[in-house]
């Protein structure tokens, strides 16, 4: 008997340490003001250690985050020191300092032999402490102060203060003003006053030159190559073990590109919404478009055609009108029930009626809204309609700024534009350089933080680009592209004239980061650009369909003209929209999953950090035959 339960005891044992040894890590619940590096140096293990199990973690901790700690061993750690300074203040001793800090006097006084010969002085800098670090070189923490707007409208109650509105919402009586020009004359009650309010979070980020990725079941290296768009030379160089074949959750280090977003976008195909839609079920879209016809009636010195005529963003929104009738003349032909309203939004650069139309329509039962066009006012649209769900697009403005669930920004950001660029020469095995104008110092400043694998050239003195300089950072074996910016009609002539001469020995490419009017110079050959294949992002696809000539022939038929940027965005935009809550699954799951493309625009939404932004951007470049080709 006794045997037996020995035998039982010996199980049991065996069990629990069979346990242990199945469970290599330790569970730990992070503290408010903790970071990754405490944590580590805590459990002896580097940061890269945590990251590896917990690729979240790269974007910042937070308080009662949980994350996973692989149990360290004693050699699989390397480390260095790092002194802790203490800057010695009036009155303290040497005593003092030792209890704030935690250490002996006989420490401070072995870490500071030279320095407290003569006794401690005020205002020295003495060492308080030894602070063990995890050796990689690549690897800084950055405390980040996160900012983010909320807007949102408040209605005047009778008798209600400035003093009393800005209390209660803890703003400024001068921010209420600035976003209300109006409450100068004195508050009128059941007024709507649109605010806004920024709010501050520290966060602490890693800054470092690798991106985690975890590699997924019945994964090959093509398609891994093919999702991440980078090179297999650039992921078997930084993974080493990749020669010895691609296994299922093995974390991966991926080149950093950006630091906007750790997103990796997974390319969508293209697919024709038309050919797969719910034509059952009713739905509603709303047009908030910006006509301000309350300034023509108002205006008794012009007649209405004069107004018309001179009024450059009425002109616009007429144009987008006029595509979007197209559009929505094209969704009754395919027999799509969608209900279209268009509302006529009155706005000045900082006002708008926003708040009013909303309360005085019925968008319970709306499906989505398009407009108005200024960014401020299609936040509060967002923000107001948040309640419903209800999808607000943003159809023109290229500004991206509060984050807020329902809104989606239909125009490709400045930084997606770039950031196609920088995966098209990661894909083609690039190298690149940047001639940056002094001028543009913002330009350079976003280039050599976000994408640090780029070359600036040097300017002389004289402020011309230092051509020797040039030369030297062009190398062969590999594609050259080479990013101009500037709008200097000799910087441009100059650069141009040079690469030309350097093509034969070089392969070359010239870049832009948009198309400026100096390039349409007469002074600048248009073969200097077609020579050397100029390469740019742009929002609009070059080649047309049968189902492009016909919206072209459409509008000319109705407008006697050629349709218009925002003309095409009108109908592009208008009948994306049309056709995706007319999907199963509602707009915004299909803005998910699908991938579009009309007469001049796509639209492929992503979500960056919390912002919807459309990734639909083209990459086309000028071919030797005078044309613009798209780049595969």
């Amino acid at each position: 008997m006794k045997f037996f339960k020995l035998l039982l005891i010996l199980f049991f044992f065996s069990s629990c340490v069979a346990k242990a040894k199945q469970d290599p890590y330790i569970k730990h619940n992070v503290v408010k003001g903790e970071t990754i590096y405490q944590i580590a140096l805590k459990y002896q293990i580097t940061p890269f250690d945590i990251f590896r199990i917990n690729p979240d973690a790269k974007n910042g901790i937070q308080e009662n985050t949980v994350l996973l700690i692989p149990k360290s061993t004693s050699n699989s750690t390397k480390e260095e020191t790092k002194n802790i300074i203490h800057e010695v203040k009036a009155k303290e001793t040497l005593y003092s300092i030792a209890k704030e800090y935690e250490v002996s006097v006989d420490q401070i006084k072995e870490w500071n032999e030279e320095l407290l010969k003569d006794g401690l002085k005020k205002g020295q800098e003495i060492i308080v402490g030894k602070e063990k670090l995890p050796l990689n070189e690549s690897y800084v923490e950055v405390q980040k102060t996160k900012t983010a707007t909320e807007s949102f409208s408040h209605k005047v109650q009778p008798k209600e203060t400035l003093f009393g509105i800005a209390t209660k919402y803890d703003i400024s009586i001068e921010d209420i003003i600035a976003q209300n020009p109006d409450v100068k004359e004195g508050l009128n009650e059941g007024a709507i006053l649109n605010l806004k309010k920024k709010s501050e979070k520290t966060v602490v980020e890693i800054n470092d030159k690798t991106k985690l990725y975890t590699v997924k079941p019945k994964q090959t290296l093509y398609s891994l190559v093919k999702e991440l768009r980078v090179s297999k030379e650039e992921l078997f160089k930084l993974n080493p073990e990749l020669e010895e074949g691609l296994k299922e959750g093995m974390i991966l280090k991926l080149p950093f590109q950006t630091t906007s977003s750790d997103s990796i976008y997974i390319e969508k195909k293209i697919i024709n919404l038309a050919d797969n839609f719910n034509n059952k079920q009713k739905r509603n879209l709303v047009l908030l478009l910006p006509f301000n016809l309350n300034k023509i009636q108002t205006d008794s010195t012009k007649t209405s055609k004069e107004y018309i005529k001179e009024d450059k963003f009425l002109n616009l929104t007429l144009d987008f009108y006029a595509g979007a009738m197209i559009a929505i003349d094209s969704a009754k032909v395919l027999g799509l029930p969608v209900t279209v309203k268009i509302i006529d939004v009155q706005s000045t650069r900082n006002t708008s009626n926003i708040a009013q139309l909303v309360k005085s329509n019925d968008f319970s039962k709306v499906d989505a809204v398009i407009g108005p066009f200024q960014n401020s006012h299609v936040e509060t649209t967002a923000q107001l309609l948040k309640t419903y769900n209800t999808p607000v697009i943003s159809p023109l403005s290229k500004e991206v700024g509060t984050k807020l669930p329902n809104l989606y920004n239909a125009v490709p950001t400045e930084e997606f534009m770039i950031r196609k660029l920088f995966n098209y020469f990661n894909e083609n095995n690039g190298y690149v350089l940047g001639v940056v104008s002094p001028k543009k110092i913002s330009t350079k400043t976003f280039l050599v933080e976000n994408y640090p694998e780029t070359h600036i050239v040097s300017y002389n003195d004289k402020g011309g680009v230092d051509m020797d300089n040039l030369k030297s950072l062009l190398v062969k074996g590999k594609k050259n592209f080479v990013i101009l910016e500037s709008e200097t009609t000799s910087h441009i002539l100059n650069v141009t004239n040079f690469l030309k001469k350097n093509k034969e020995e070089f392969n070359i490419q010239l870049v832009v980061l948009q198309l400026y009017d100096t390039l349409d110079f007469e002074e600048i050959p248009i073969t200097n650009l077609t020579e050397l294949n100029m390469l740019f992002p742009s929002t609009k696809k070059e080649i047309e369909s049968d189902a492009d000539k016909f919206f072209e022939k459409k509008y000319r038929n109705e407008n006697g003209v050629a349709p218009s940027t925002s003309a095409a965005r009108g109908f592009d935009i208008t009948f994306d929209t049309i056709l995706r809550i007319c999907q199963e699954e509602g707009y915004a799951k299909s803005t998910e999953k699908y991938k579009t493309q009309y007469f001049e625009n796509s639209f492929d939404y992503v979500n960056d950090n919390g912002n919807i932004i459309n990734n639909g951007v083209f990459l086309m470049y000028y071919d030797t035959d005078y044309s613009l080709k798209q780049a595969k």
